[in-house]
């Protein structure tokens, strides 16, 4: 099982950004997603799950209505739009499985600066 999360990078306040994750080693189409995120000093964060086959999506709080997760199954990668990003969404991304197996992908990181 592994996570290769990709995307991340430097953008300004309102930037948007849209981060890949690409999965292999189990059968993707067969499990919801997530995204999660892990700031400097702060606990790792859940920000948006997609179900199998992406019509059910849930997001935190801070992220709805700016977030959006979309899942390719035919590929295995699931993705997130972030549009209006804030200072506060700075953090390491990642990829997961919503029930949790496997290790931690490397991450992407977003950095949201002026």
């Amino acid at each position: 099982v592994q996570f290769v999360e990709s995307g991340g990078g430097l953008v300004q306040p309102g930037g948007s950004l849209r981060l890949s994750c690409t999965a292999s080693g189990f059968p993707f189409s067969s499990f919801d997603m997530s995204w999660s995120r892990q700031a400097p000093g702060k606990e790792r964060e859940l920000v948006a799950t997609i179900g199998t086959v992406g019509a059910t999506t849930h997001y935190a709080d801070s992220v709805k209505g700016r977030f959006t997760i979309f899942r390719d199954n035919a590929k295995k990668m699931v993705y997130l739009q972030m549009n209006n990003l804030k200072v506060e969404d700075t953090a390491v991304y990642y990829c997961k499985p919503v029930l949790g197996f496997g290790p931690w992908g490397q991450g992407t990181q977003v950095t949201v600066s002026s």
